[in-house]
């Protein structure tokens, strides 16, 4: 190996570590402060931006660039429809498992209401976060965390290694889709140890496990680099799982035309911060 290729592999390993944790930290402290500061109000607008920026990554870049290569249309269609049914089974999985420890944590009087609704979701995390009892809850949620944020990073790692722009999208909508997710993550937390700093610092901790698996995905990638279209496929899949059945079902609330008009407007956000992003890559 040259000199020339060695430092590309350096820079794009360097590129996936940085990425993934700015996905997977910068959300946690994004979250913090959409949560427990004066930005509490924006969530609803965190909901439609991330689900934007999302659908653009995944269908204005991530697909088109799998489609690029020389991996056949039918095989990556099959790719994509086996991720989403994965991703669908997957969540099933873990409603069930939520619903199942609920049910062993529920008091003699009944579920408790504990004054807050449905909070984000997605593959690998159930779709209601119920504040659990006792601290086997909390590391509940943190498992399940950190086995998701491990994907994450083997699909952001997938996209840097296919392109530095394409890979600085994917760890853009990860963080996005990451922010709402986190601030369930925070509440459900919070409700255990009473303690906003600990409650960071763990969810934090959770995020961090983004960049091993952007190392591990780096490694993997190395020796199976002739199926990158295919990790490419997955990754659109994750993403368009979020964004339909996570995300937007959030949004189809009864809203006036105004709050309406606001939703479609950080939904174009969410994509127009996808297409400014690509148009720097570009420029560069």
């Amino acid at each position: 190996m040259n000199g020339e290729a060695m430092d590309n592999r350096i820079m794009t390993l360097l590129a996936i570590v940085l990425g993934t944790l700015a996905a997977g930290i910068g959300s946690v402290w994004i979250a913090a402060v959409l949560s427990f500061g004066a930005l509490a109000r924006y969530t609803q607008h965190m909901l439609s931006l991330a689900a934007g920026a999302l659908l653009a990554t995944s269908f204005l870049h991530l697909l088109p660039e799998a489609f690029e290569s020389q991996a056949g249309a039918h095989d990556l269609f099959l790719t994509l429809l086996v991720g989403l049914v994965f991703f669908f089974l997957l969540d099933k999985a873990e409603l069930w498992h939520h619903g199942h420890e609920h049910h062993h944590h529920e008091s003699p009087h009944g579920p408790e209401d504990h004054g807050y609704a449905h909070s984000h979701a997605h593959p690998g995390h159930g779709h209601s976060h119920g504040r659990p009892d006792g601290p086997s809850g909390t590391w509940t949620v943190l498992a399940g965390d950190s086995v998701h944020c491990f994907g994450d990073g083997i699909l952001i790692a997938s996209a840097f290694v296919a392109d530095l722009r394409l890979g600085a999208l994917a760890a853009l909508a990860v963080l996005a889709h990451e922010v709402p997710h986190h601030m369930g993550d925070l509440v459900v937390l919070r409700g255990t140890d009473r303690s906003r700093k600990a409650a960071i610092w763990k969810v934090s901790l959770a995020g961090g496990i983004t960049a091993i698996g952007g190392v591990a995905g780096y490694a993997l990638l190395g020796a199976w680099g002739d199926y990158l279209p295919y990790f490419l496929a997955l990754a659109s899949s994750s993403f368009i799982y979020v964004a339909l059945a996570d995300l937007i079902p959030q949004l189809q609330r009864r809203l006036s035309a105004r709050e309406t008009l606001t939703q479609i407007l950080w939904l174009a956000v969410g994509i127009a911060m996808v297409l400014l992003v690509s148009r720097l890559g570009h420029a560069h």
